[in-house]
């Protein structure tokens, strides 16, 4: 059994420990806003904080993660800077398909809660591990750059 917090809740989950954080997201917990893209962390899909940090995790083993706070993107949207880094997003029409739009939150949340300035360079350099296949990045660059002003 290993012991995770979850957006706020402790669970307890049997399974293989080198199964990645995000098959134990979507399959046993099934939290579906965690998307997996390629499977590799180089996209960006499945990222949620890990005690606030930004993290991928399609490919880490759910053991690294034991012990740890881990927030959603379901569980951003039950707190406010979550809900702001949401309502941006639309306003700025950040998302086409959708599919990398949850991983692009949570990182944007992250940056906020860090106190990141809304500098575009910085934001590109921060952004470079989310891959948006739709070409909905100048909107992305936006949406965070209106959070990050406090605009949004």
């Amino acid at each position: 059994m290993l012991s995770l917090r979850v957006n706020g809740e402790e669970v307890q989950i049997s399974t293989d420990p080198d199964t990645p954080l995000a098959y134990v997201l979507r399959d046993i917990l099934k939290l579906k806003g965690t998307k997996i893209g390629c499977g590799l962390e180089q996209c960006g899909a499945c990222t949620v904080l890990a005690d606030g940090e930004a993290v991928q995790s399609c490919a880490t083993p759910v053991a690294v993660f034991e012990g740890r706070d881990i927030t959603t993107i379901e569980g951003l949207a039950a707190s406010a800077e979550g809900r702001r880094v949401q309502q941006a997003f639309t306003k700025a029409r950040a998302a086409q398909c959708g599919y990398c739009t949850a991983g692009l939150v949570v990182k944007v949340t992250a940056l906020a809660q860090a106190g990141v300035p809304a500098d575009r360079d910085r934001l590109k350099d921060a952004l470079t591990g989310h891959l948006c296949r739709c070409g909905s990045h100048p909107r992305v660059l936006q949406a965070a750059e209106d959070v990050l002003e406090r605009k949004a």
